[in-house]
C-alpha cells in the first residue's frame, strides 16, 4: 500500500517537527492534495490509523484538503483550472501547456500540544 510508506514519512516529519517545539503530542495535521498525486486521500487516512499508533502522532487527527489541478499555457500565457484528463487551454484550446497545481502534496499545518508545568 503506497498510502502507509507515505503515511510513515509523513509521520517522520510531525515527529521532528513535535521534537524541534518539545510539544507533549500533536492534535492535527492538516495536508494538502492535488487531485493528481497519486494519493487517494482515503487510503491515506485509513493508512494514518496505523501508522500514527505508538508515535507523538497517536490521538492526532489528520485534514486532508484537495487541490485541484491548474495549468499555465505557454502558447498564450494565461492560467486556468484543469479537469484531471484534460490539461489543454481553455482560452486557446492549446496542448502546451504546464501543470502549475494539483500534483502536489504539502503538509500545510501541524498543530501541537504543550505539556503544561
Amino acid at each position: 500500500m503506497h498510502e502507509l510508506s507515505v503515511c510513515m514519512e509523513l509521520i517522520d516529519q510531525v515527529e521532528a517537527i513535535a521534537r524541534s517545539h518539545e510539544a507533549e503530542r500533536v492534535d492535527t495535521i492538516v495536508l494538502r492534495i492535488g487531485s493528481l498525486s497519486g494519493v487517494e486521500p482515503g487510503l491515506l487516512e485509513s493508512a494514518f490509523e496505523m501508522a500514527r499508533l505508538g508515535t507523538v502522532a497517536e490521538h492526532a487527527s489528520l485534514r486532508t484538503e484537495r487541490i485541484e489541478p491548474r495549468i499555465r499555457c505557454r502558447a498564450c500565457g494565461s492560467e486556468a483550472d484543469a479537469g484531471p484528463s484534460d490539461l489543454r487551454c481553455p482560452a486557446c484550446s492549446g496542448t502546451d501547456t504546464v501543470l502549475i497545481a494539483g500534483d502536489e502534496m504539502i503538509l500545510a499545518r501541524v498543530e501541537l500540544l504543550q505539556a503544561v508545568e
